[in-house]
């Protein structure tokens, strides 16, 4: 369990304003909304677990991100790699220079009108850096999981998954 990590309460002695949740949803306050708390709660995984093993390879937390989902598509356009890393297009503009620079990944424009389809691809040396990354990335994400019970693993998990997909198909009919 990384160092910063550490059970501050015991989550069944917690008021739990979601499971008599009306319409309305009357009485929820700002720091019961979903979108809070999960915002907080990727602010705090970011700084206890992800920044410590990022840092230690010279990595920020967005060149950490990028670099893990080239290493998993391999190519990928710049649009398509805005969407994976739900970041917005300036960062990752200019997350993949720092890449680039470093040696990294490489760009490369298709097309010869003026909104070129950028090509982002991963290199050698960033597979070779990933490679070194990947077991400490997994082993922190582990530890934090591993928290949990694994009937709240298997709910959060089911949980996620499924309002992910309600929320990213919302509209799409």
């Amino acid at each position: 369990m990384p160092n910063s990590l550490r059970p501050q309460d015991n989550a069944s002695d917690m008021t739990d304003p979601w499971s008599d949740l009306d319409e309305a949803g009357t009485g929820l306050t700002v720091n019961d909304f979903l979108t809070t708390m999960l915002s907080q709660l990727a602010t705090a995984l970011r700084s206890s677990v992800t920044e410590p093993y990022a840092s230690q390879f010279n990595l920020t937390v967005p060149e950490w991100r990028l670099l893990a989902l080239l290493a998993h598509g391999k190519e990928l356009s710049f649009a398509e790699l805005v969407r994976q890393s739900t970041s917005d297009k300036a960062l990752v503009s200019r997350t993949l220079r720092l890449l680039e620079d470093r040696g990294l990944v490489t760009l490369e424009a298709e097309g010869n009108t003026p909104r070129k389809r950028l090509i982002c691809r991963i290199t050698p040396a960033g597979e070779a850096l990933h490679a070194q990354v990947i077991p400490l990335a997994q082993r922190g994400q582990a530890s934090v999981i591993r928290m949990l019970s694994p009937e709240e693993r298997h709910g959060l998990y089911v949980g996620l998954r499924k309002l992910h997909g309600i929320c990213t198909s919302a509209g799409k009919a």
